[in-house]
């Protein structure tokens, strides 16, 4: 068809499959890393092998081809996240009304006030109640007196580059034919490539989930705006920014627009507030002591300010910990977690309908509860013992991962009768994706923050 519109497409473009073909991703046959040794040789003997002759040597543990994972590689919050293709490097956004503010409601001032130029009047921020559209019969244009004037919308720019994520790992030859032998993984690359894709999909869930507090570790984290821009960074707003500053949370100084916290998307948010402020709940403070334990009413209170803004909240992430205090809090009041079914998809998560398979969540007011075990937990560092992780509150509509291109495989060297290409008697792979974190309405996410 020749066109890229949605992610579907895109994948077809990436992976030469049928753009009807389902969301499944590429998969092959793959390679592994930091492997480059046949035997360990640590016992006696060049064959690691001892006491051949006698009864202990004829008995050996058989390991078996199969890995068991000791750890939690779930993804969550990059699964409920829509993904769509990187069609263009910026986007407009309404900022403010033509008359009425820029607020969540339409400011109309009821006094008859006089005072402060550009505020009341027609195409005021704030017009008389008399001036917001009433006109008499056989009004003049452009006439004040009749309640006509010009008036226009105010819209920013915002553009942002992909990032380009990427994961290498390599396998000597002799590794790879030993595998093969012995008591062996068999196919050790398929192995080994398995779990380091799904290090790849780990590493970009903890980017999208890294703590705001690395954004002020400037000398020391020169490099963290080649990750993912953090759900934690987006999902923030200037008074929370000046709330950390001065080494409350971080350990720079972020005085001023230059920093890394106030800079994303071309704009800055650290002059004064304005659209690109998120709504943020994290208390009087983030002051020692300034903990609050979380309650119903902290939740309630979020979910309502955000729909009064004009968003409407699909997904709320969280720890395991906070959510195990929703369940005692509802508990408390002889009331229960709703449980929903859902599928993450490409283009975030919808419900189950039908044979279709997913996965059951507890759900607050319907709106599912996603535990992600990177959530990182914002307080002062004195109230680190006794906090609980944070609350992401994502309209997914309006906050998504723009790809460039998909994960891909890549691998070169002897099993492809290449050494000359890496350089080495053996195979270098690479997992790359390409992508960043967009959104375009930033008042219709939330966040609460700095409990226990």
């Amino acid at each position: 068809m020749g066109y890229v519109n949605t992610i579907r497409d895109l994948e077809a473009a990436t992976y030469g499959l049928p753009a009807f073909g389902g969301n499944s991703l590429l998969k092959q046959a793959g390679t592994v890393g930091g492997l480059h040794t046949g035997h360990s040789i640590t016992d006696a003997g060049a064959s690691g092998v001892t006491n051949i002759g006698d009864s202990t040597g004829m008995y050996n543990q058989l390991y078996g081809q199969k890995v068991w994972s000791m750890l939690n590689r779930e993804v969550n919050a990059l699964a409920m996240l829509s993904k769509r293709p990187y069609t263009s490097s910026g986007w407009r956004i309404l900022k403010s009304r033509p008359f009425g503010g820029s607020g969540a409601t339409m400011a109309i001032d009821i006094t008859g006030d006089t005072t402060g130029s550009g505020v009341v009047g027609i195409g005021g921020s704030a017009p008389h109640a008399d001036q917001i559209g009433g006109v008499p019969e056989n009004a003049g244009l452009s006439t004040s007196a009749d309640g006509l004037g010009s008036m226009a919308p105010t819209y920013a720019q915002l553009f942002m580059s992909p990032k380009t994520i990427a994961h290498q790992f390599d396998i000597s030859e002799l590794a790879m034919e030993m595998a093969q032998i012995d008591d062996g993984l068999g196919d050790i690359r398929a192995i080994i490539r398995e779990d380091m894709g799904k290090a790849h999909a780990e590493a970009q869930n903890a980017m999208l989930v890294m703590p705001l507090q690395v954004y002020g570790e400037v000398a020391a984290l020169a490099d963290i705006e080649r990750n993912y821009t953090s759900l934690m960074k987006v999902v923030s707003s200037r008074a929370e920014i000046l709330a950390g500053d001065n080494t409350v949370l971080f350990t720079d100084v972020m005085n001023d627009a230059t920093n890394n916290l106030a800079q994303m998307y071309g704009g800055e948010r650290f002059t004064g507030a304005s659209f690109m402020d998120a709504t943020v709940d994290f208390g009087a403070s983030y002051a020692s002591a300034s903990q609050r334990s979380l309650t119903l009413t902290l939740l309630n209170n979020m979910i309502q300010n955000l729909r009064v803004a004009g968003g409407s909240p699909k997904v709320i992430l969280t720890g395991y910990d906070t959510i195990q205090t929703i369940a005692d809090l509802l508990q408390s009041q002889e009331r229960f977690m709703d449980r929903k079914e859902i599928i993450p998809t490409v283009n975030g998560i919808k419900g189950v309908r039908g044979a279709e398979v997913g996965f059951r969540v507890a759900t607050y007011y319907d709106i599912p509860l996603i535990p992600v075990k990177e959530m990182p937990t914002t307080c002062n560092s004195a109230d680190t013992a006794t906090g609980t992780s944070d609350m992401l509150f994502l309209d997914t509509d309006h906050i998504w991962l723009s790809v460039l291109k998909p994960t891909q495989y890549f691998e070169d060297g002897v099993s492809n009768g290449n050494p000359f290409g890496v350089g080495r008697l053996g195979n270098q792979a690479l997992y790359r994706t390409m992508a960043e974190t967009g959104c375009s309405f930033f008042t219709g996410q939330g966040k609460i923050t700095n409990i226990a």
